[in-house]
């Protein structure tokens, strides 16, 4: 089973997109913040992260950089509710997978993360 990673610090977007990949039979991981995800990837290997651009403590791109640091490819898609050139110019060069815009459009972010995950809808 395709395992996929939340990272987003409004609780009611990580739940809601938990719930609507498990019902399409994929294993789901959440994280509140930069910090939790990296911890969770000490431990366990995604096949794709959902990654919140803006968080508190430690921010998308910033957990992004510390992943490349530490030689991480994990498979990424940033989401973002903020048009910023100059964060999507960084985020390339980091090797993210794509983009989702907040508010989610759950048919978009199907598609996309199913593409990724190498499934049909």
């Amino acid at each position: 089973m395709p395992k996929l990673l939340i990272v987003d610090d409004e609780s009611d977007v990580r739940e809601f997109a938990k719930n609507f990949f498990q019902k399409r039979k994929i294993d789901v991981l959440t994280a509140s913040g930069g910090k939790e995800a990296l911890s969770i990837l000490e431990k366990e290997t995604p096949d794709l992260m959902l990654l919140d651009v803006r968080m508190g403590e430690l921010s998308g791109v910033d957990t992004l950089r510390t992943l490349r640091k530490q030689g991480n490819q994990v498979k990424i898609i940033m989401v973002t509710g903020v048009e910023d050139p100059e964060v999507i110019s960084e985020v390339e060069s980091l090797g993210v997978t794509g983009y989702v815009h907040k508010p989610l459009a759950l048919d978009e972010l199907e598609q996309i993360v199913m593409k990724e995950l190498g499934r049909k809808e």
